[in-house]
This record gives structure tokens, sequence and C-alpha cells, in this order.
């Protein structure tokens, strides 16, 4: 009859019948029995505890006892959700319980192969540890699941499910074993085809021993002599697998055993050899007289390692307390003195030797045994011992207070004990060992869970009471701390899990443990206490937010560590260090995670680190695309990226402005392109290179570009920073194209040395050298734009002149070059470091990812990298591709001013020929002419240079045009032919030396 059907149906009532109402087998203790005998029972006769199932289900049972030498009737238990009826056909009066009910509840109390079949708590706590295996540990009903049987007093959970197939440790290796296929070993392994194991009594020590023997076996499993003995030392350097080699070692420590006392060294040289992980047979020798092991004096037997459960028993008697132990093997309770403790460490049940692998519950065990299972303390002597002995021995033994009644829901309520319990983890060192003590807290006591201790507290009144512990609970939180290591899994029987230090602080590990387990509701305590320890224990709560600024994408970077957030300064120098350690306020060190490294790495190389952001500019947008995921970009942000996207790919429709009607000039079809790249650079605030090939009119680009700002913005006060040589050109070319453009030239001695006056022009006009000796003032004047020509002189990130140009300000920047690159790649830094800021990073960025690569090692993957990012910003057109466009040749005329040396000989040679003239009569000049001709000549000679004089004097070579001449060569020189002209083959030759 199954639970269900049972826990609805009616109890009938008949003479034979005792029903305990209100009553549930669940919370059955001595008290209760006693309370329902009407005689007393003596429950240490032998046989007290030996009834037997003979039917057996979920709140039935019906039991008969075959050791009697009375009759014993059929005793039947029944229980439903309200009461239990026990019937029994005795002739005692069923107003009490008659003895054979007793025993019967007795039987139930003490025997958890019975008992399961009546508390629900305890089957289920049964049934979740088989479920563990199989996966099943948080479905409802396990009952619906699981078959609970009891078979030749053992108790069988078996799912109903025939094919249903567990999946721990054991099963998955025996599933291996089965199905996958056999590595073949190039090495013979240990031949153990006719080796067998015996255990022995030393004959003079009365030790346990164990030795190794080659013998023959019949066909019906016997052992046939000789046996020869083998030293199993000889089979371990042979051995390939970690466990034959403990197996043989364990062995050989026992082959001569002369060791009295119990250890854990022992112990464990057991586990090894009761493990067996070659299938050999086993056997007992059974003659302990005989010298000799034969065939005839040895017994085949099963060995197995148990899982100890020790229960005492701790009933009140009167003035006395009496301690009883029971122990639990496969499913089936025995009192302690029914048991045959064999060779120090071995319980023996027929052919069947269990191995004690716990040396502090061995002791306990002997301990019962010499006392015949009794002890008996006087009520005066029993606080003490409780305190010294029973609560120390709760850690691992369960102990029964019988005596204690369970709490009333009042006294539940009074000590906080229907507070929702709480699971913490506390961690604490041995050595060089961190131990795990995984703790339930109920109320206001912490229970170690892998202690058996029982919960006792004291109500207003001083009685003292028991509460249950929540045995599922406690379950899956062991089961939350076992899946983390699968070093767990061989400590269950210890106080505490441990790991080494070094494994432990393993991140990789803690950190995901200490996750899991938070996310499990547990709290970690005493990690900050271990020594030597400095590593914040949680994991890093990484938050990223792209937002959009004026010029900037402002990245918002939150990292913390529970509580500890990082400050970005100290983020950034872990990162810049190559270090996934980072120092937090509190002194710890949160461990940034490996996915990471390089994603901040990028994030800083990327743009400017401020207080607590990265400010990447915008010029960089297809940078952003790239590092940041779409989920960490804000909305706003994603639109930008999408309008850059699809304007950036399509630059071939950049939309058409209006040439200015004061521009006193007609623009070819390609300079109107590049008045319109500069709008549409514009608009986003991007600055640019325009990098055409001398002679396509890069100037009047400009000009142009200057006189369409009008419409776009209210201050157009621009700077032109050119060589000295081209001042005069830019000015001759305004005045001529662009006469409109109010002009301001800041060079020479007689300069203004102030900003005052700037707003009223739209042009600021300079050199590079005099820009150097005015940037004290300069720096502090906001322009709309500012343009470098022949802006190869800035080339050098390390000049004066790059230096000086940085420290100007600006809405935007172009930079004009017939040659941006001349020398090599890194040419292009220092241009576009000016006119893009924060395209390229730093120089060492620059020279590491593009400049050393393309240049050093023709790197063809970086360099077309290279041109696909500064393609937008750069727009270059040769003399080759507006071929048709060009007129057929083009003056330049530039103005070369003297030097003072140079100007001191012209002004003193000048007015020589002036005195000259002037001393002459008007007949007198005209046969003069030659003279005045010859001096005229002389003034243009020194013109190109003093030096050219022939009249004997010696003069420095200053030469104004030498030096101008120099600038336009370098600047020109690159992918063109120059030709040099002179009136005077003497100057060809200064220019040569000059050249050389």
């Amino acid at each position: 009859m199954s639970e269900e059907n049972r826990s609805d149906q009616t109890i009938e009532l008949n003479p034979y019948d005792y029903i305990l109402e209100g009553f549930n087998l669940q919370n059955l203790n001595a008290i209760v029995i006693l309370k329902h005998l009407n005689q007393q029972i003596h429950t240490d006769v032998k046989g007290f505890y030996g009834l037997v199932a003979e039917q057996i289900e979920i709140d039935f049972a019906a039991f008969s006892c075959y050791d009697s030498a009375a009759v014993f009737p059929i005793v039947q238990v029944q229980q439903n959700e309200k009461n239990v009826k026990l019937s029994c056909r005795c002739e005692t009066p069923k107003t009490k319980l008659c003895e054979h009910q007793a025993q019967v509840l007795y039987n139930i109390l003490y025997r958890q192969e019975l008992l399961i079949f009546f508390d629900k708590n305890l089957r289920k706590q049964q049934l979740l540890k088989i479920a563990v295996n199989y996966g099943l540990e948080y479905e409802k009903d396990l009952e619906s699941i699981f078959n609970l049987t009891l078979q030749d007093g053992e108790i069988k959970i078996k799912p109903k499910i025939e094919a249903l197939q567990p999946f721990n440790r054991e099963a998955k290796e025996q599933l291996e074993q089965m199905l996958l296929p056999k590595e073949t070993s190039k090495k013979p392994n240990v031949d153990a085809g006719n080796l067998i194991l015996v255990l022995g009594q030393h004959r003079y020590y009365n030790n346990l021993t164990i030795e190794l023997f080659e013998a023959q076996i019949t066909k019906n499993g016997k052992v046939k002599n000789p046996l020869k003995s083998i030293n199993p030392n000889t089979h371990i350097f042979k051995a390939e697998e970690g466990d034959v080699l403990k197996f043989y070692s364990g062995v050989a420590a026992f082959q001569q055993n002369y060791n009295n006392e119990q250890s854990e060294d022992e112990i464990n040289a057991l586990k090894a050899v009761v493990k067996n992980p070659l299938n050999l047979p086993f056997y007992i020798q059974s003659n302990k007289q005989s010298s000799a092991i034969q065939a005839s004096t040895i017994a085949a037997v099963t060995v197995k390692a148990l899982e100890v459960d020790l229960r005492l028993t701790v009933n009140q008697k009167g003035d006395f307390f009496e301690i009883t132990g029971r122990l639990s093997i496969e499913g089936k309770s025995y009192e302690i003195d029914q048991l045959m403790l064999v060779h120090q460490y071995f319980i023996q049940l027929k052919d069947q030797l269990y191995l004690i692998t716990r040396l502090d519950l061995l002791r306990v065990i002997g301990f019962f045994k010499k006392q015949s299972n009794r002890l008996i303390l006087h009520k005066s002597k029993y606080p003490e011992f409780q305190k010294t002995i029973l609560v120390q021995l709760e850690g691992s033994i369960h102990v029964d207070y019988s005596y204690l009644k369970p709490a009333t829901k009042k006294q539940i309520e009074e000590k906080g004990f229907d507070l929702e319990t709480e699971q913490l983890i506390y961690l604490s060192e041995s050595e060089d060992f961190i131990l795990i003590t995984p703790v339930m807290r109920y109320g206001n006591q912490e229970i170690p869970v892998l202690s058996k201790k029982q919960i006792q507290a004291q109500d207003k009144l001083g009685n003292v009471f028991t509460v249950h512990r929540d045995d599922h609970a406690e379950l899956q939180f062991i089961g939350n701390v076992l899946k983390q290591h699968p070093f767990f899994y061989e400590q269950e029987s210890n106080d505490s899990f441990y790991l080494h230090r070094k494994r432990f602080l393993e991140e990789a590990w803690f950190l995901d443990a200490f996750e899991t387990w938070r996310n499990k509701g547990i709290h970690i305590m005493g990690f900050n206490t271990l020594k030597n320890n400095k590593l914040n224990q949680h994991k890093a709560n990484i938050n990223i937010e792209v937002l959009s600024g004026t010029d900037w994408f402002e990245t918002k970077v939150e990292v913390k560590f529970g509580k500890q957030k990082v400050a970005l300064k100290h983020l950034h120098k872990s990162i810049r260090n190559k270090s996934k350690f980072v120092t937090l306020d509190d002194g710890t060190q949160g461990i940034l995670p490996e996915s990471w490294l390089q994603k901040f790495t990028d994030y800083f190389n990327a743009g400017e680190i401020t207080e607590d952001a990265i400010l990447t500019p915008k010029i960089k947008f297809a940078t952003i695309n790239e590092l940041y995921e779409d989920a960490l970009l804000d909305g706003e942000v994603k639109n930008e990226l999408q309008s850059y996207r699809r304007k950036f790919e399509n630059t071939d429709s950049i939309k058409e402005v209006e040439v200015p009607k004061t521009l006193q000039a007609t623009l070819r079809h390609y300079q109107k392109d590049g008045l319109n790249w500069l709008n549409f650079l514009d608009d986003f605030n991007f600055g640019s290179c325009l990098a055409d090939d001398m002679g396509l009119g890069k100037t009047i680009q400009i000009l142009a570009f200057i006189l369409s700002q009008r419409d776009k913005v209210k201050h157009n006060t621009n700077l032109v920073v050119v060589p000295a040589s081209l001042i005069f050109n830019w000015k001759a070319e305004v005045e001529k194209f662009a006469p409109s453009i109010k002009v301001k030239t800041i060079y020479g001695n007689e300069r203004t040395k102030t900003t005052d006056t700037f707003d009223r022009f739209e042009l600021i006009l300079t050199s590079y050298g005099t820009l150097l000796s005015d940037i004290r003032f300069l720096k502090d004047y906001r322009f709309n734009y500012i343009f470098l020509d022949e802006s190869q002189n800035i080339k050098n990130p390390e000049s004066q002149r790059y230096k000086a140009v940085r420290m100007l300000q600006s809405r935007n920047k172009v930079v004009m070059t017939g040659t941006p690159i001349e020398n090599n790649t890194f040419d292009l830094y220092g241009q576009l470091s000016f006119a893009c800021p924060g395209l390229f990073g730093s120089k060492q960025q620059f020279a590491d990812l593009y400049s050393t690569p393309i240049d050093q090692f023709k790197d063809k993957r970086r360099a077309e990298e290279l041109q696909q990012k500064i393609r937008p910003f750069i727009l270059r057109r040769t003399k080759e591709q507006v071929a048709t466009e060009l007129p057929d040749k083009t003056e330049i005329i530039l103005y070369c001013e003297m030097g003072a040396e140079q100007r001191e000989v012209y002004e003193a040679n000048k007015k020589e020929i002036q005195d000259y003239i002037l001393n002459k009569t008007e007949d007198e000049l005209p046969k003069s002419s030659m003279h005045v001709l010859k001096s005229i000549t002389q003034l243009r000679q020194i013109c190109n240079s003093a030096a050219l004089l022939a009249d004997g004097k010696s003069y420095l070579q200053a030469s104004s045009k030498i030096d101008v001449l120099l600038e336009q060569i370098e600047s020109k020189a690159v992918n063109h032919k120059i030709l040099v002209f002179s009136q005077f083959v003497t100057m060809l030759d200064l220019i040569k030396k000059q050249l050389e």
C-alpha cells in the first residue's frame, strides 16, 4: 500500500490495537515508549533487537521474532498523518503498550533500517544522498522517483526507472572502464593473474600481517597448495598507476609488521590495500596457531572500507546515566558488543571484513567492546563527563540524549530556532593547509555540518530541550562545498575540508568557489585573517559605459571587488605594469580577470585618462567600434558611430559647398573637392592633412576654406604658420585671391607681441622661427583654425617647433605639405598628432605598432592598417592624377630678405655708387656708363652673395637666397627632379658646396 493511500486511510480500531494519538514515529524516543508502557521491559535481553520485518513499506510493517523462546505474535505497525496504530494479538489488554508492541518500537527507534520507513525526514535525508549521484538533489518529491526496500537487513534505494544511470565518481569510473577503449601500454603491466592476499596474525606479536602469495585457483574458486610467498617490493617499481603503486606499498608495510599501536599511517596503508585496484581475492587466516599459511588454513573473505555510522545513546535510569553504542553497517544497526573486531582495524560479519577508516572511531568502538557496550555514571558525575567527553565526541559521532525532550513550538520561538538558518564557511590554517569548515547557524548556535552534534538549548525555566537539525539543508550545503574541488570527496569524513595553501590561493579556484558559495547564500568568514594573504576574496565586478562628449567619447570605468572600488589611476598603473593585481583602498589586492587585461590595455592606449574616465577623441571613432561591445555603448554614442560609418564609408558623395563669392579666382575641379573635403571634416571638428603635390594650389584651397568659415563660425581668427621664405608669398596670395581677408603679420623686429588686436583679423600670419620666440603669448589665444604650411617642419616630435605648436589652442587644425613622408613612416606622427590629436596614441605606441614594423620589417599588413587609419584625414593628389586640369606652367616668386651682414655689404656698395653718380656732371655721366653698369652688376651679385665680388676682399658667404633655395629643395625634392638656374656661374658653385 502506497504512502499516499495509507496517509489518507482511516485507521480502524479493534481490541488488539493500541493507538498513539497525534503522534508520528519520526518523533519517537525512549521517553515516549516508557510513557506508554504498563510494565518494565528489559531491552538488554539477547535477541531483543533481532526482530524480523516480514513485510515492510512506507508507514507500514509487520514484525516477528525467530530468536525468542516464547511465542512472538505478528505485530503490525501502521502510520498515517494523525496517528500510529500498533496491532498485536497477544492477550495483554491494550490500555497501554504490550511488551511485543514496545519491543517493536524499540527496534524501530534504534535500527535505522526500520526507522527510515516511518521517519519522513530520515527517509528524505537518505534519498537525498542517493539523489545527488543522479543529479536529482533539487527534485521536490524524491519518493516518486526512488523505491525503498529492505533486503537481508539492508536498505536498498533504487530508481523506479531501471535505466536511470547515476554519474558520480565511482559510476563515472565504471562507465569509463566498460565503455571507453583501453589504452594499450608498451610496457608489460604487473601480472596479477595468480596472486592472492592473505590477512593474518603474527605468530608471536599478534599484529596484523598482510602477505602476497602466488597460488593456483581451481575451477571452483578454491586455492591449491603450494602457496608461494611474493615480495611486494618487486612489483612496486613495475607499477605504472598511482593506485597500484600505493597498493603494493601498503602490502609491503604489513608484510612484517611489529607495531602494536594503531596509527593513521597504518590506516592509510590499509585503505590503499582495501581499494584493491588489481581486484585480487582476499583470504583470512583461520587457524591462528598454524605457523605456515596453507590452502587449508585460509578462508575467502570480502573486504571493503566502511563508512562508519556510530551512534551513542544516553539513557537516564533513576540516579544513573547509561551510555550504549550502536554501529550501522550497510543500513543495518548492530550493538557494539555483538560485533567482532579482528586484526585491530576490521569488523567481521560472516565472510565480510569492514575496515574502520577512522582512528578516532576505532578507539570508541574498542572502548565500548571492552565495557560490554555499557558505560554507567552517577548523575553527580555525568555533567562533567558530558562536557569533557560527550560534547567532544559529537564532532564525529551521533550522541542521542534520549532523556531530553524535543523542543515545543514555544521553546523554538523563544530561542529563535524558527528563524531562517544561515550557512557559513569558516576558514582557518593548519600548517601549510587551509581548513574549510561549513557551519549552519540555528538561532544563536553554530553547528559544524560535518559534525554529529545534537542541538540543545535551555528555556527560561531551565528546561533543556533538543532541536532537529535540518538534514536536507545541511546535505545541500555539503554538496555545494563538495562540488568546488575533487579533493573534497575524499575528505567527507573529516571535521573540515582542506586544501594546501598554494592550491587554495589559486585565483582560478577560490574566486570561482567563493562566488558560487555567495550565490547560494553562503557567507565566508576568516579569509582576511589568513597569514601573508593580501588578496581580495571577491571577483572583479566590471562595468563599462561609453558616453558622448563634445570632442571625446567618455568611457566610464567602474571596477569593484565586493564593496571596494578601484581608483582608475591604480587600475592604469597595474595595466601599465602588466600586472593582474590592483591595490584597493583597504590594503587588499584585487585580481583582474585575464580576459580583461588586454581589453583595459587597449582602452587606455586609445584615450587619455582622467580621474574617473578614459577620454577617446572622436576622430578615433573606428577604434570605439573595434574595442567596445555594442552593449557598452550609450544610445547617443551608437547613433554617432552609425553616422560616422555611413558618411566615412562613402567619401565620394561628400556634400558640395558653394565656393565663396569673395574668392577672386576660379577653382579647378580637384580644388573644389579639396574645399568640400575640408568642410566635410570641419562638420565633425576633425583635423586634416592637405598633402597635394607642389604647385597644385594648396594655398588657394585654404583661403577658400577660410572664407567659407564666415558662414559657419562667429570667431574666424585663424593662424597660419609658414617657413620665413613664404611669408611674402602668402601675403601676395591673399591680396590676389582673397583681398577681403584682413591679415596681420607677426614677423620681423617691429612685430606686435600681444594678442589684443587678433579678434579684428581673420588671418594671423607668422613663421616657425617667430612662433618659437612668441609662443609665450600666442599659446594663450584660442584660434578658430591653425594652418601649418610645409608641415614637415614639425615631423620630429622632439623638436622645439613641434613642442611649440602643440601648445597652441584652436577649434581645429590643418597641416599642409607636399611631402608628408620624407624619410620614414614616423614623419607622419608629428604632423598628424598635431592635426588629429589622439589618432595615434603615444610616440612609443606609434613606433611599436607602425613605424618600426613598416620601415624595418616591411610589414605589409601594418602598412595597410595604417593606411586605413589615416585615409579619411589625408587628401593627396599628384600632378599625374590632375594633369588634365593643370595650366602649362606655374610661376611662384619667392622674396628673400637679406640678413644683417649681407645687407651691410649691399648698403656700403650702394652708397659708393650713389656718391660716384652724384659727383659727376651731366656731361660726364654718359662717359661713365660702363662703370655704372659694373656697379649695378656688383649689387646684383651681393643680392646673391657678397662672396661673388671679385674685389680682393674676404666676405662671409651669407646668402638669404641660398637659404630659401635650400628650404625649397628640402620640401620639394621628394619624388621630383629640380633644375637650378643662375645668371652667375660662380653662384652655382656656392650652391653646389651647400648641397654637398
